[in-house]
């Protein structure tokens, strides 16, 4: 089926009251066909109260910075600017502090400061943040010691200890998950629009971990950048551009019965618009092409991304540009892969390729963390810091081979000195993950190991 996003005629009057969600067109499509991952809370006695409560509430971003990421999306899209994405695997209610969430998005304008200044050109910079609170699992249950429970699903869904009253599929913990996300957001974007993130104090975003060769090559850096600065000022030049920044928050959009909730329709355009993030992103396990979360998100105004695994076909690409971007947008359709480093280098070019001959502008973006995930015999899940370098080495060598764009990189990380991937110029060894593992479900690249991804990154950029 081909969806536009023109406006029913019965919804084009912008002086008409303004329609619901639930007026709209097909965005209830989805509830009869097959949807994967989904909780069991339909009967759960506070189900409809919660929805209730989801659908009065106000957005948590609104439609106008949404048409803005898809504008600087279709830069990247252009081979204009580069798209970075990066934050937890799966976010908590309690993580949700000021100094983490600071600490998370200063690592991030570190890492695009070494980008931008590397690779001379803009840089799009979203948290996976403000919504990353479910997560996919490749099983329903999960038996310790002869007891069998739902498993983990993230902290919108159940709780992390393994009791039974934990697990259970609660629908409260999403209205706790959207003001935990509204909190989020309000701290995001005060850091970022009141004084935190101005270039002229590049070196106050100094971690502390100041042994590390990656903070040593960022300190070089900053004083480069510190003397262009005051370069600048002696000139007179106009420093309104370099006190703040643009700042998106995406997730992926797992959760239906939450992303539904929250979509609305835009007193301007009178389209629907997800309002749970600025970019919403649906993961291998459910890009079905007739599934639920397919369908939903094609209705939506939002910037869409589709995660692509070693399994996808050129056709299975070209279909979901059918769906999600039938009118090839720029900025619209984002194609995350995540292929793992022995796979990146034959598995990605009939991709690629396949989208270039359709003439289709979508954005390429390399995941490197999800296809290299090893489970040690302690239990730990881990990835190895060499082969998340190597797949992003291989993600650039495929794109110029073929003369595309690598259009970005999303990677999940912290700001904190955590120890949960193996390797680095400083390296973390298994040792460490006793006291220094932190995460509730996958590996994160710690502080110094994103500048050192930011740093391999610009350098590939510079050469382009």
């Amino acid at each position: 089926m081909m969806l536009d996003f023109t406006a029913p005629d019965s919804l084009r009057n912008l002086a008409s009251p303004v329609p619901s969600a639930a007026d709209y067109p097909g965005l209830d499509d989805w509830r009869g066909l097959a949807a994967d991952q989904q909780p069991t809370w339909d009967d759960h006695p506070d189900f409809s109260s919660s929805i209730s409560e989801l659908n009065a509430v106000p957005p948590l971003v609104f439609a106008g910075e949404v048409d803005k990421l898809r504008e600087r999306l279709a830069e990247v899209a252009h081979g204009r600017a580069f798209f970075l994405q990066g934050g937890d695997c799966a976010e908590t209610f309690e993580g949700a502090t000021a100094d983490r969430i600071s600490a998370r998005v200063k690592t991030l304008l570190q890492m695009a400061v070494v980008l931008t200044y590397g690779a001379s050109m803009p840089v799009v910079k979203m948290g996976r943040m403000a919504g990353q609170f479910s997560k996919p699992r490749s099983s329903n249950d999960e038996t310790r010691d002869g007891v069998t429970l739902p498993t983990f699903r993230g902290e919108m869904v159940n709780g992390f200890d393994f009791t039974e009253e934990s697990r259970v599929h609660d629908p409260r913990r999403m209205v706790r998950g959207y003001h935990t996300a509204a909190s989020t957001l309000n701290l995001i974007r005060a850091f970022t629009t009141g004084g935190f993130a101005d270039l002229r104090l590049v070196h106050a975003w100094n971690m502390g971990f100041t042994t590390n060769p990656a903070h040593a090559r960022y300190e070089s850096l900053a004083r480069e950048i510190d003397r262009a600065v005051k370069f600048m000022d002696a000139c007179g030049a106009d420093f309104d551009a370099l006190r703040t920044t643009e700042f998106y928050a995406g997730h992926e959009a797992l959760l239906l019965d939450y992303e539904r909730a929250l979509s609305r329709i835009d007193s301007r355009t009178h389209l629907p618009y997800g309002t749970s993030g600025h970019f919403l992103w649906i993961g291998e396990r459910t890009r079905e092409l007739d599934g639920a979360h397919v369908d939903l998100l094609s209705r939506l105004r939002n910037p869409i991304g589709v995660k692509l695994g070693p399994k996808t076909s050129g056709d299975d690409a070209i279909a979901l540009i059918d769906k999600l971007d039938p009118q090839r947008e720029p900025g619209r359709l984002t194609f995350i892969t995540r292929m793992g480093a022995k796979n990146i280098r034959e598995k990605l070019p009939p991709l690629v390729e396949a989208v270039e001959r359709s003439g289709a502008k979508v954005v390429w973006v390399t995941d490197p963390m999800h296809g290299n995930t090893v489970s040690l015999p302690s239990g730990y899940k881990t990835r190895n810091f060499d082969d998340v370098v190597d797949e992003v080495r291989g993600f650039f060598e495929v794109h110029e081979a073929i003369g595309s764009f690598p259009g970005g990189i999303h990677v999940e990380m912290t700001g904190d000195d955590v120890a949960e991937c193996l390797g680095g110029a400083d390296p973390v060894d298994e040792s460490s993950f006793q006291d220094r593992y932190e995460s509730l479900c996958d590996p994160r690249l710690n502080h110094m190991q994103s500048l050192e991804i930011a740093f391999l990154v610009a350098g590939y950029l510079s050469r382009r």
